[in-house]
């Protein structure tokens, strides 16, 4: 059955009766196909409420997400909340209430909340972080938040390495130091051999 629209009373419109086509089964699974696998595929989801943003604001944020390979997406709640299910993460459906939007990010788990975070800094807009799904654990939005402040990927490994490696170049170090005692106390004796 189809979605009746009655227009009101005037001198054009009179008595027309417009039906209007109800979105089609197909396109909503379609759209809960790709939200699953969306959020199979994507290391972190950040859930924000957009309310208040314009149409040309949203677009200036998600060109600021795709410098960091993030996707942002509004969703409708329906359609996310069978996503959910179909994923496997059933607790993320508390989280889909009101208008959300949602930021997919693969590669870096800190990248889409600080991207995020700095766009909001520059524009001085306001952009609620409702939550999220880090690898498939549901984070509350202080959670969220908290992740925007974890350094890089690249940085953690850098500073893991150079953990690692200062302890080692210590050992070394301090093997050595004996091995070149023991070489100095041989030389002196040697010439004290000499010597006598």
């Amino acid at each position: 059955m189809k979605d009746v629209w009655i227009l009101p009373a005037s001198r054009f419109w009179a008595g027309r009766i417009f039906h209007l086509p109800r979105a089609r089964k197909e396109q909503k699974a379609e759209q809960v196909e790709l939200l699953t696998e969306k959020l199979k595929k994507a290391r972190v989801a950040v859930l924000t409420d957009y309310r208040g943003l314009t149409v040309s604001q949203i677009q200036d944020l998600r060109g600021k997400l795709r410098t960091g390979d993030v996707e942002y997406r509004v969703v409708k709640n329906t359609l996310a909340r069978r996503a959910a299910q179909a994923a496997g993460v059933p607790a993320l459906e508390s989280e889909l209430e009101g208008p959300v939007a949602i930021a997919f990010g693969y590669d870096d788990l800190s990248l889409p909340s600080r991207l995020i975070n700095e766009w909001v800094r520059a524009t001085r807009l306001k952009l609620d972080v409702k939550g999220g799904l880090v690898e498939g654990r549901v984070f509350s939005p202080n959670q969220v938040k908290q992740l925007a402040d974890l350094p890089s990927r690249e940085t953690l490994i850098a500073q893991l390495a150079g953990a690692i490696q200062s302890p080692i170049a210590q050992l070394a170090g301090a093997l050595q130091m004996p091995l070149s005692m023991l070489a100095g106390a041989l030389e002196s004796y040697q010439k004290k051999l000499e010597a006598a």
